[in-house]
């Protein structure tokens, strides 16, 4: 597997490094429900689309039923580009019960196998999640680096649902909305089929697209594509066009909140890479024009030359947008994807502080295609049904203290039989 070379790392307040907090916890299980949501089926989303002076180009991706869904406008703004460094791509991950190198299977005792087969028996665990739970939604960005986080936890939360929201899960989603706000200004449109869901979505990248192009800057972008036979949805943080003329590739920033001073962990660091890789990958795939339309509306259930509703269709019109099917506004956004350049190999990871906002660390990465690439096919394995869930390796079992199912996990059942018998 490849491993980017190492240089120095631009400076950085001196801040202490702890493990992880209880609060970093919750707001992590927060986000296994924050981005899937983004193109998920339900009642009514937020979507967003920009206001620009520019002409689109001409040439050339589910809600329920009459829901409520929510557009923008962008204001104006202006970031600095981040002078990006190189650190290296930590390409060894924990899966199972030990620590071992991507894509290798691990051991368990007898006595846990015992336990897992029949604690998957009781909890009726299907073959295939993707078929089962993601079927005709896809997979979002978030369900892939939840399961890197533990891929049991994932498993609960398809099953049992998700735990409520904690304190510190909300201000991370509140700072999200503020940083949002900054560049786009919502409204409010009602769609009435899964068509008009998705051509909101779409209309939100295509005016975000073209506000990247215009003021340099755009945030809260709606990606999707096919990855290794398998569709991905997400919402990109933050993308930045390059500052210099020398410079041809755009940036890709995800801001993460903490609230204590105070560093994250490693595994924390190493889940946040794999999310940002997976933004890059889906996003060099569109610019490339690797977008398939006929397997999108396969896929999606979509009818491509269904009329948009006329709430959709006038909101559209009066930002000199004339759509009349999802078909057409396909063709549009694949065209706006043949305009864009291609993602910076080198990604960007911002940690504030929840209280002020102020910077804790920016941490710069580069892209591993081949790590990548073992990481999307271990754990696509899981949602295709391949394998079963693992578990945290035995370095990381410290997660289980903070998450919501440690009470009925055969894993801490197992620990926890084992300290009896000591």
């Amino acid at each position: 597997m490849g491993e980017a070379k190492e240089q120095q790392p631009p400076s950085a307040p001196d801040i202490p490094f702890e493990l992880v907090s209880e609060e970093e916890m919750a707001f992590i299980e927060a986000a296994l429900s924050s981005a899937a949501a983004a193109f998920a089926t339900r009642s009514s989303s937020a979507a967003i689309i920009r206001s620009s002076s520019t002409s689109l180009p001409v040439s050339h991706s589910s809600l329920s039923q009459s829901s409520s869904s929510s557009m923008a406008i962008a204001a104006s703004s202006s970031l600095a580009n981040p002078a990006i460094a190189l650190r290296k791509s930590n390409d060894t991950i924990i899966r199972g019960c030990s620590t071992r190198k991507s894509g290798r299977a691990g051991r368990m005792s007898h006595d846990m196998e015992d336990m897992v087969m029949s604690h998957n028996k009781r909890m009726k665990v299907p073959k295939s999640p993707y078929l089962h739970y993601r079927k005709g939604k896809g997979l979002s960005v978030t369900d892939i680096t939840a399961t890197e986080w533990c891929e049991k936890q994932m498993e609960f939360i398809l099953v049992r649902g998700k735990p409520e929201k904690t304190v510190a899960m909300k201000a991370g989603s509140t700072r999200h909305t503020e940083l949002e706000a900054e560049v786009v200004k919502k409204v409010d449109i009602c769609v009435q089929s899964k068509e008009d869901s998705w051509a909101v979505k779409l209309m939100n990248f295509v005016f975000g697209s073209k506000q990247l192009l215009s003021e340099g800057l755009t945030r809260e972008l709606p990606v999707i594509g096919l990855v290794e036979g398998v569709w991905i949805v997400g919402v990109i943080d933050e993308v930045q066009m390059p500052v210099t003329d020398n410079e041809k590739n755009l940036s890709l920033i995800d801001t993460k909140t903490r609230s204590r001073s105070t560093l994250p962990s490693e595994a924390q660091k190493r889940n946040a890479r794999l999310q940002l890789m997976c933004y890059k990958c889906l996003w060099d795939n569109l610019v490339a024009d690797k977008f398939p339309a006929d397997l999108f509306y396969e896929f999606f259930r979509l009818r491509p030359q269904h009329i948009l509703s006329k709430d959709v269709k006038e909101y559209a019109g009066s930002l000199r947008f004339d759509v009349k099917t999802l078909e057409y506004l396909v063709k549009y956004f694949r065209n706006m994807c043949s305009v864009l350049p291609s993602a910076h190999d080198l990604l960007l990871l911002r940690y504030e502080l929840q209280a002020d906002h102020s910077l804790l660390e920016e941490y710069h990465f580069s892209y591993d295609a081949h790590w990548f690439e073992s990481q999307i096919q271990w754990y696509l394995k899981y949602w295709l049904g391949q394998r079963e869930a693992g578990y945290v390796g035995e370095d990381e079992t410290w997660k289980c203290n903070f998450c919501s199912f440690s009470a009925v996990c055969p894993l801490m059942q197992h620990q926890t039989q084992e300290q009896r018998n000591k």
